[in-house]
């Protein structure tokens, strides 16, 4: 027998999250390099690449144009894997913002969602997907 090769685990990182691990140095900094090193297959869809698109060009964080089309197109574009979502999944976490990476995650079989918010991390997981905080993440990956 050789060694088990262990799974590349599919992930949705929620909007907080990736916004953080992009624009901050940090825990979750970290979060890039996994992708990169092909350690994680991060997942986004069209609803969730909408709101990343959206909270990028908030002022607070004063990238222009330019600056955030160059982080989608060497970050998000060349790593990330595109979910078509199929059916709509509706009231499943106490803020229905929060349904549409439980939708990604659910039609793109993910592994695991990341998320730094409660109404999330509450939920623990659905279906087959777990649902974990920053730290518990980067504390399994180690």
């Amino acid at each position: 027998m050789g060694k088990k090769q262990t799974k590349v685990k599919r992930v949705v990182l929620d909007t907080n999250v990736l916004v953080s691990a992009l624009l901050f140095t940090g825990k979750l900094s970290r979060i890039p390099e996994l992708w990169q090193k092909r350690k994680i297959i991060p997942l986004i869809s069209k609803e969730t690449f909408d709101e990343f698109k959206t909270v990028l060009s908030y002022p607070k964080f004063s990238l222009s144009p330019e600056e955030i089309q160059g982080i989608i197109e060497n970050e998000i574009l060349p790593y990330f894997e595109v979910v078509k979502m199929g059916e709509k999944i509706m009231r499943i976490s106490r803020d229905p913002e929060d349904d549409k990476f439980i939708a990604c995650a659910i039609d793109g079989s993910a592994d695991f969602i990341v998320s730094g918010d409660k109404d999330l991390t509450d939920l623990k997981s659905y279906q087959t997907v777990r649902i974990l905080g920053i730290r518990d993440f980067l504390r399994m990956l180690k």
